[in-house]
């Protein structure tokens, strides 16, 4: 009988990573002058560098929340402390990355929640990369007890600008609907503005997909969903940066690959311009050649995806 590849794990859901839009609304807001929302650092240390220099460059102050997945390929101890003790430092939520780190066997592999557009092998490569983490969060109790009362979701207010900030989408930690080809489907207009409406913000902040988009849009308003793609990984073909998403009542200081204003508030994909080279021998360290990671990755880390930034902030 053939595997139904859709059942494997990495491609599933699990039913508590499911909180649902309405769930955002109820949760206690907090404030900010200027918030950096960082997905996907995956465990470069290098990125982390550069992203707290860049918030000490800002003229006021600057917080920082952590939308997942700033564990991946640090599967060495010091790497693994460093990273998780950094970010303890300041607001974090879990990725699927994290909520797997300490939990019970269901079949949920690395939690991705992979699309049937994903190839096997490499949803394979994920459950192995995610097996290692495992490993070496295990020998880490005092890190794994505080990343296991991570939220899920959280709720801020920057100016006038209601923000939702999650790890997939409005629903699941793991969901995808914030990816830009689904974010481009004219079919996903109810459910966004339902999002919206249930969630009771202006605006989502998002990773998970691990490509960047930032989109627009008219429900009742504007409204805006802004998807960081990697902190942590080059995010356009033949460039080496990662992104975040700024978003402050005053214009940033630094390099805006693309902005919106909502609510008079400023929204900008700022760049991560990290150590390319400490951040590779890094990398090649705990992945040699032939590794899980490496094959997965190591051509996105060199040379970037095959993505361009206008697939990720097209004209209007």
């Amino acid at each position: 009988m053939p595997v139904d590849s859709a059942a494997l794990p990495g491609r599933i859901c699990p039913l508590r990573y499911r909180y649902g839009a309405a769930a955002i609304a109820s949760l206690a807001e907090h404030s900010a002058q200027t918030l950096y929302v960082v997905g996907g650092l995956y465990g470069n240390l290098p990125a982390l560098d550069a992203i707290e220099a860049m918030a000490y460059a800002e003229p006021g102050p600057v917080t920082l929340c952590f939308n997942g997945d700033f564990n991946w390929f640090n599967v060495d101890d010091e790497g693994f402390r460093a990273i998780n003790q950094r970010v303890f430092r300041h607001d974090f939520i879990a990725g699927n990355v994290e909520a797997e780190l300490g939990a019970n066997e269901d079949g949920a592999g690395c939690g991705c929640a992979y699309p049937d557009t994903v190839d096997d092998s490499v949803v394979e490569r994920s459950n192995l990369i995610h097996d290692t983490l495992r490993t070496i969060a295990a020998r880490h109790p005092d890190l794994l007890a505080q990343l296991e009362k991570s939220a899920l979701a959280a709720r801020w207010r920057v100016g006038d600008l209601r923000v939702g900030v999650v790890h997939g989408d409005a629903d699941s930690l793991a969901g995808w609907r914030f990816d830009a080809q689904r974010l481009d489907d004219p079919a996903e207009r109810e459910w966004q503005a339902t999002a919206f409406a249930a969630a009771d913000v202006d605006m989502f902040a998002s990773s998970h997909t691990c490509l960047p988009a930032m989109r627009r849009f008219e429900h009742r308003g504007p409204r805006l969903v802004a998807n960081n793609g990697a902190a942590g990984m080059p995010n356009f073909h033949g460039e080496r940066h990662g992104l975040l998403t700024r978003i402050g009542v005053h214009a940033s200081p630094h390099e805006s690959l693309h902005g919106q204003r909502l609510r008079g508030v400023h929204i900008d994909a700022l760049p991560i311009r990290y150590d390319h080279a400490a951040w590779l021998a890094g990398f090649l360290a705990n992945w040699p050649p032939g590794s899980p990671a490496w094959q997965s990755y190591f051509r996105r880390i060199a040379d970037g995806p095959d993505y361009t930034r206008r697939d990720a902030f097209p004209p209007d």
